[in-house]
């Protein structure tokens, strides 16, 4: 099942990035990490500034490598880059220097491939460990020196037409994915079962841990309903029906100030603003202006953007009103960092760079990196731009400034 690689390639970058660093867990983590799917903030924005629009539109790639087709994003932290891929319906978990590409362990499991094929996942470091789920709902702790298992768990009994797609996320001593009708909660060190919703089907977006004091709630989409589950206990706390095409809520919510809850989906589902109270739920407001296929949208300055089915577009938080559109590049992945949208296109690998205003869309810089289908966002970490393809080429993009 596992090994540590030997292979051993000529480093493509042996420069030092000067960063503070802390010690968490026995691992180094810096500040300008991103260990988890859509980030420390789990809202897909980024608070690093080192990095340069300029320099990423060089395209100066640092090192490639290649994993196995799959939609899995990128975990970096401490140095390492982790990501997962399928070959021959094998899944493995990759482990690379973050700096120069060099393979530090993979872990492999059996899992099938599937239609549209591969992982859609992201892991999840936390500390000294690693947590990853597969398509067909193998949830592993693996040890993030090594990549050895210290536990796996079959976490679903029903599994989506398309296989979980849910991140794995670390609250506390928890660890919570999207399986089953509402999520499944294990004790991150062990494994035991903390607490699991009844049968059904999920859908395909995270959990979204929401705070109030001390309480902690999860959101997740289930096939057809946001539900609002209790993070100690996984007791469902309110629900809101959301019924989309094929089943697919693939989108995150996004938090939007203390009460409200953004959600969207495509196939001409659209989009609501929800606001929560102790009571339940209710809609502000509901229109068809962001439908998010596969991609979850960014706040900024009370803006959201993200792709509209297959255009990108701005909308505000108030009414769901469109401030802008801009066709070209697909059902793209996206994240923000310093004001600026960082996108991959769906079709030809452009990374672009635009501001994120709602005055107009503003392209600032371009650059074309990979080839080929890609839905997986890039990740911008520790002046590095990480991104892949559906068949898992992938591209580590310089964006440091001067």
């Amino acid at each position: 099942m596992h090994h540590v690689s030997s292979r051993h390639p000529s480093p493509i970058w042996l420069g030092v990035l000067c960063m503070s660093v802390v010690l968490v867990a026995g691992t180094l983590v810096r500040a300008e990490d991103w260990p988890t799917w859509r980030g420390p903030t789990h809202d897909g924005i980024s608070a690093e500034m080192s990095w340069s629009p300029e320099a990423a539109a060089e395209g100066k790639v640092l090192w490639r490598a290649s994993v196995g087709k799959g939609h899995s994003s990128f975990a970096v932290a401490g140095g390492k880059v982790l990501t997962l891929g399928n070959t021959d319906n094998q899944d493995t978990v990759f482990c690379f220097d973050a700096e120069t590409g060099e393979e530090v362990w993979t872990t492999s499991y059996a899992c099938r491939a599937g239609n549209y094929p591969g992982p859609r996942s992201t892991p999840t470091v936390d500390g000294t460990l690693v947590y990853t789920l597969s398509r067909e709902g193998h949830l592993h702790c693996l040890d993030a020196a090594s990549g050895e298992v210290k536990w796996m768990k079959k976490v679903a009994t029903e599994i989506p037409r398309w296989g979980l797609a849910s991140s794995p996320i670390i609250d506390g001593d928890l660890v919570v994915v999207n399986a089953g009708a509402s999520g499944t909660a294990f004790d991150r060190q062990t494994g035991e079962l903390e607490w699991s919703a009844a049968a059904g089907m999920p859908g395909y977006a995270s959990p979204v841990a929401m705070k109030k004091g001390s309480k902690v709630s999860f959101l997740l989409f289930s096939k057809d309903t946001l539900i609002c589950v209790n993070g100690k206990t996984g007791k469902p706390q309110w629900s809101s029906p959301w019924q989309t095409k094929y089943d697919v809520n693939a989108a995150d919510p996004i938090l939007i100030g203390k009460n409200n809850v953004f959600i969207s989906s495509g196939y001409g589902k659209g989009c609501a603003m929800l606001k929560t109270t102790s009571r339940g739920v209710s809609a502000v407001w509901q229109n068809t202006n962001m439908r998010n296929h596969v991609g979850s949208c960014v706040l900024h300055d009370g803006h959201l953007y993200g792709f509209d089915d297959k255009t990108l577009a701005c909308i505000d938080v108030e009414q769901g009103d469109t401030k802008w559109t801009q066709a070209g590049l697909g059902k793209g992945g996206m994240m923000l960092a310093d004001g600026k949208l960082i996108i991959l296109s769906e079709q030809g690998g452009n990374l672009v760079i635009a501001e994120a205003s709602p005055k107009a869309f503003v392209e600032i810089a371009r650059a074309q990196v990979l080839d080929g289908h890609t839905w997986t966002p890039p990740v911008l970490a520790n002046g590095r731009i990480y991104c892949r393809n559906d068949a898992g080429a992938i591209a580590c993009v310089d964006a440091r400034g001067d």
